[in-house]
């Protein structure tokens, strides 16, 4: 009796743990589902393969930082995505399957929220019904992601356009990510 009461209190320090340490909380779609219908937030899909090395640069030079990490955790929910997942995944009261090519497979329901272009990493930005925002291709560097999920975080999506949010972004006095140098 006396364990599971030290497990109760324990485990919600656990991942109070994870949160501080500089880790995304990945969550599986049906887990980001279930905790958006308590409390609401956009979502952020980081579409991957086992296969795939620019997945795994960005797991280490990108979503590891504290700055982009905590971010995250504080303003979306992050559903990690293996494009080759091969269970159903229910989502908005449809099911998505995996479907078998010749050169493997994908997941129908990566298809769908990048439009069709498996590209990866791709980064799929959602608001808070899971209806895409937009899908965002290719390895991005921190200073790049931070740039990206702050316009979608902040809805500056809703009302201004990319290039003057650009602008506005530069313009800030002190970033979240720092820029690295490159050497000098």
């Amino acid at each position: 009796m006396i364990h599971l009461r030290l497990l109760f209190t324990l485990l919600p320090l656990l991942g109070a743990v994870n949160l501080l340490s500089g880790q995304i909380n990945w969550l599986s779609w049906e887990e980001a589902q279930s905790l958006n219908e308590q409390d609401s937030r956009k979502i952020i899909v980081d579409v991957y393969t086992e296969w795939c090395g620019w997945c795994k640069k960005m797991d280490k030079e990108t979503f590891a930082k504290a700055e982009i990490s905590d971010y995250i955790n504080a303003n979306f929910r992050a559903v990690k995505f293996d494009a080759g997942y091969k269970e159903d995944i229910e989502l908005k009261g449809r099911v998505y399957k995996y479907i078998r090519t010749s050169k493997g497979g994908y997941h129908e329901l990566a298809s769908e929220i990048m439009f069709g272009k498996l590209s990866f990493p791709t980064i799929v930005f959602m608001d808070e019904e899971f209806n895409i925002l937009q899908p965002i291709p290719g390895y991005k560097d921190p200073a790049s992601l931070d740039k990206i999920m702050k316009y979608f975080a902040e809805d500056y999506y809703k009302t201004t356009p990319w290039k003057k949010y650009e602008e506005m972004y530069h313009q800030q006095p002190a970033k979240t990510v720092p820029v690295k140098s490159n050497g000098s």
